[in-house]
């Protein structure tokens, strides 16, 4: 029956067209393959970890019955996300935020240098770990979950965890607690096959109702940017739009649900790209997906929110949002020195520096040719406005060229086939 109402809801939310066939089709499929829960899961979620630490959270996520790596990894992530030179206005140091009296008496030589070091990955992870599962031995005995118990340990010390019987009525402690234990699905390989998500329909319906509209560098959909997107800033309002906050960022947004393997992917599902396949934090571009190999996104300076096949070779891996997940993300510029730019406007800002460049060449080289310091002057002026214009030139010829691909709301056989021309991403 639930399936029965699951179609109705795709139906109603968008329409009879193509993209509403292809959810239709893949949920069908998903609703049969679908049964019973996971267990919990002891390995990592590909590349959700940065290689360089991978090897450590797996290894010493292990270290006691009560952590798990994708715990250990959802506490660094939350702590300082995986920078390692993270420094907090309370002194907290390193990528396990250590304040100097608890590394003094807790920290460890976990790669047997000598030195015991909290700037040191090597040493503070191992150190992390073995802290947890210090506090796990001395909640032992208390009643309740062992993993929830070890991280209340960790928030308001194991006296008040042994007074309470479990888990303190502290607010601050239960925030904690359920934010580490939202993210750790995010960290966790899947033991099975994920459940649909009730929210895809109506996100998909959101970002639908935007094709053909303008890319903009840094766009939220604002009155002010004329309701204009990049990539990251579609997919956080088309979630938004049934009522879930993602992170502004794409690589923060891979941390707001399980992660599907290729061949599991269902409609509304995050699909997300990166040069780099091993570590999420490099992830630079993401777009919503629709079944049948595409997706929908924002992709490019110059070009319009469509829809763009996902099988090439810098697709990274997916996130089914979930809303435990979304809500246990850091706060929006919660750490912002300690968390990377925005993927589009970290390519839009290299570009600059490379018109800048350019700029400052054609300068000096016709300053060289030329018989007079005005001459010479009023050529580079002009070269470097040429430089400037450029993307401005790109974006109000997008504007004014309309909906390119996209003439409906449901791309059919036409603007599928012409969907992937040109580059997907600002880089």
């Amino acid at each position: 029956m639930r399936k029965f109402w699951l179609i109705g809801s795709l139906l109603a939310a968008l329409g009879t067209g193509f993209v509403a066939l292809l959810v239709v089709g893949v949920f069908v499929v998903a609703g049969n393959l679908t049964g019973g829960g996971a267990g919990r899961a002891t390995g990592l979620a590909k590349g959700s970890v940065p290689a360089a630490y991978q090897a450590l959270v797996q290894k010493w996520g292990n270290l006691c019955p009560a952590l798990t790596p994708a715990l250990l990894a959802s506490q660094l992530y939350q702590e300082s996300g995986f920078n390692p030179r993270a420094r907090s206005a309370a002194a907290a140091e390193g990528i396990a935020q250590f304040i100097p009296s608890t590394w003094a008496t807790h920290g460890v030589d976990g790669d047997k240098d000598g030195v015991r070091d909290v700037w040191n990955p090597a040493d503070a992870i191992p150190s992390a770990a073995s802290y947890d599962c210090e506090l796990a031995s001395y909640v032992k005995n208390v009643p309740g979950d062992r993993s929830a118990n070890m991280l209340a340990a960790y928030n308001a010390g194991p006296d008040a965890v042994i007074r309470y019987g479990g888990v303190p009525p502290y607010s601050e402690t239960r925030n904690y607690v359920q934010t580490i234990r939202g993210l750790e699905e995010s960290f966790s390989a899947p033991a099975g096959r994920l459940q649909p998500s009730e929210q895809a329909a109506a996100a998909i319906s959101y970002a639908q109702g935007k094709l053909g509209t303008p890319y903009l560098w840094g766009g939220t959909g604002t009155a002010a940017q004329r309701g204009r997107f990049d990539c990251s800033g579609l997919t956080q309002a088309a979630y938004e739009s049934v009522g879930i906050d993602l992170p502004r960022v794409a690589n923060d947004q891979y941390n707001a649900g399980p992660h599907p393997g290729r061949d599991e992917l269902l409609p509304g599902d995050l699909v997300f790209f990166s040069d780099d396949l091993s570590n999420s934090r490099a992830i630079r571009h993401v777009g919503i997906y629709v079944g049948g190999g595409y997706m929908i996104d924002a992709p490019r300076t110059g070009a319009v929110i469509r829809f763009d096949p996902i099988d090439t070779p810098d697709y990274f891996g997916a996130t089914r949002v979930t809303r435990a997940a979304a809500a246990a993300l850091p706060e929006p510029g919660a750490s912002e020195s300690l968390r990377p730019v925005d993927e589009d406007r970290e390519a839009e800002k290299a570009k600059e520096e490379e018109a800048k460049e350019k700029a400052k060449g054609q300068e000096r080289t016709e300053a060289k040719g030329s018989t007079g310091a005005d001459g010479g002057g009023v050529d580079a002026k002009g070269a470097e406005a040429r430089q400037g214009g450029g993307s401005e030139t790109g974006g109000g010829a997008a504007v004014a060229g309309g909906r390119p691909g996209a003439a409906s709301s449901s791309p059919g056989a036409a603007a599928l086939a012409g969907a992937a021309s040109g580059p997907r991403r600002a880089d």
